[in-house]
């Protein structure tokens, strides 16, 4: 054996990772966490950016997963309600496609599989009187409503990386993963990171590399796909953000003729976001870009609702991303299941490895629990699963309410503007007084860097939350690369940013 001993080594940084990094360092195991890149670096940060049920999956009949994910929702915005929070979302009726009882009755299921306590129940509405309806074409006159919450997908990432490097949790960014071999007592792990090569050791191992999660058991078992690996199905999803379509401050759920849905979601305060496609993937996994054909998808679906008519240059924010399900062998990408399979590999015969294919950002911290659980016999004795009751950082507000919370914050920094708090607030929530300091005022962060983003921040961005680029930072920890008015802004923040970092 070499290098540090550990109970548990996670691979890959994404939410899954994050999670039951947090949740096992929390039972007090000794955990290291390995990503080759930056967390939430890939499919993490490329969602629709939604802790929801699910409503379309109650068509494919994952009751089950539905379920699951509607507990988890009341679960996780008491957890964090600085980066979660409720958001009614429409779904204008369209003749030919749905029938409104077909809808009621869904809608009905979603009200009643979890019992709520903190968001309200569905309804119909008329789109004619309801303020939902002005963004909306005129032939478009009856809809539903209902609620599911936001996520800033990014930052619950870092938050359950900041929970386990709070609990003693090694995070490791920015290494790859170059060697796994398989020993008496444990793994043998090779890494190439920041600082050189290293070796430890861990007793068992989480494979929860995502797309890179064949790969792994690869680098393990020295087999491929087709000798028995972890069966792996990428299906692309890509996005578009376009100014804030006039009237549309819901989120809207649309249907399509093809019988996919697609969400339009305000976003950053002055943005719409538009997607996803569910597109089969088979390329470069380290580039995902949308393509030509999924950009005329979404603003051709956009037009066949909103009134204000959305064209190409209107695109402010194109990204894509790529989910590795378990392959079910369903023939429509849309159709494959988001649940989560754990598949326990190399019993008998050594130490384990566990790959976790599939899942979705709302059911992360149940996935969690099952892991360990299903790693309970090769761990050592660990405390019970705490995470459903504990605030995540930042997220530790009275009540969960962050209204309440801000309006202290204003109290304590009457010299700050409230809205410049209020943008803080939620990114960090409880944190956002160790960002501050000893700041007074507006001067005391330093030079402001562009769209509010200011020095202060990022070095406190690179001290707590692992950035070590200006992507890290402007894309997904803050989403101020959207506030910067042209590329060439853009290139001069990254700039001054990667200085600081």
């Amino acid at each position: 054996m070499t290098g540090p001993l550990y109970d548990l080594a996670i691979i890959g940084g994404g939410i899954n990772g994050a999670g039951i990094a947090a949740d096992a360092a929390g039972r007090g195991l000794k955990v290291v966490l390995v990503e080759m890149g930056d967390l939430g670096g890939a499919t993490s940060s490329a969602s629709s950016k939604l802790i929801h049920g699910g409503l379309r999956y109650l068509e494919q009949y994952e009751f089950r997963l539905v379920r699951e994910a509607l507990q988890e929702r009341e679960i996780l915005l008491a957890r964090a309600p600085h980066i979660i929070w409720p958001m009614r979302f429409v779904l204008p009726h369209v003749e030919g496609m749905r029938p409104r009882a077909v809808i009621r009755a869904g809608l009905f299921l979603y009200d009643h599989l979890a019992r709520r306590r903190l968001l309200p129940g569905s309804q119909s509405i008329d789109l004619t009187r309801d303020k939902a309806g002005q963004a909306l074409r005129p032939e478009l006159t009856h809809g539903f409503s209902y609620w599911d919450c936001w996520v800033d997908d990014a930052r619950l990432v870092v938050a359950n990386a900041r929970a386990a490097a709070d609990r003693g949790a090694s995070i490791q960014t920015r290494t790859a993963l170059t060697g796994l071999h398989r020993e008496k007592e444990g793994w043998r792990l090779e890494l190439d990171g920041k600082t050189g090569r290293s070796t430890c050791t861990a007793r068992t191992i989480v494979n929860a590399a995502g797309p890179w999660a064949d790969d792994v058991s690869a680098l393990a078992f020295g087999r491929s796909t087709s000798n028995g690996a972890p069966r792996i199905r990428l299906v692309k999803g890509s996005h578009i953000v376009v100014p804030r379509i006039a009237g549309a401050d819901d989120a809207y759920l649309l249907q399509n003729k093809d019988g996919r849905v697609v969400f339009a979601l305000p976003f950053e305060r002055d943005f719409t976001l538009i997607g996803t496609t569910d597109v089969p993937f088979d390329g470069d996994r380290r580039h995902v870009v949308i393509s030509a054909e999924e950009e005329s998808y979404l603003l051709n679906l956009a037009n066949a609702f909103f009134v204000m008519p959305l064209k190409a240059e209107d695109i402010v924010w194109r990204y894509a991303g790529v989910r590795p399900l378990y392959d079910d062998a369903e023939a429509n990408p849309s159709a494959v299941s988001r649940d989560y399979r754990l598949d326990l590999e190399g019993s008998g015969d050594g130490p384990e490895l566990l790959t976790v294919l599939g899942g979705k950002v709302t059911t992360y911290r149940r996935l969690a629990e099952a892991v360990l659980e299903k790693l309970r016999p090769q761990l050592p004795p660990m405390g019970p699963a705490w995470t459903a009751t504990a605030a995540l950082p930042g997220g530790g507000m009275p009540d969960a309410n962050f209204s309440a919370f801000l309006s202290v914050l204003i109290a304590c920094y009457p010299a700050f503007p409230p809205s410049t708090l209020e943008h803080l607030a939620r990114r960090y929530g409880t944190c956002t007084a160790d960002l501050l300091g000893d700041a007074k005022d507006p001067a005391g962060l330093g030079a402001d860097l562009g769209g509010g983003l200011t020095e202060r921040e990022v070095v406190y961005l690179k001290d707590n939350e692992w950035a070590s680029s200006a992507d890290d930072v402007l894309w997904r920890r803050t989403k101020t690369g959207l506030h910067l008015k042209s590329a060439q802004d853009q290139k001069q923040a990254s700039g001054r940013i990667a200085r600081l970092l």
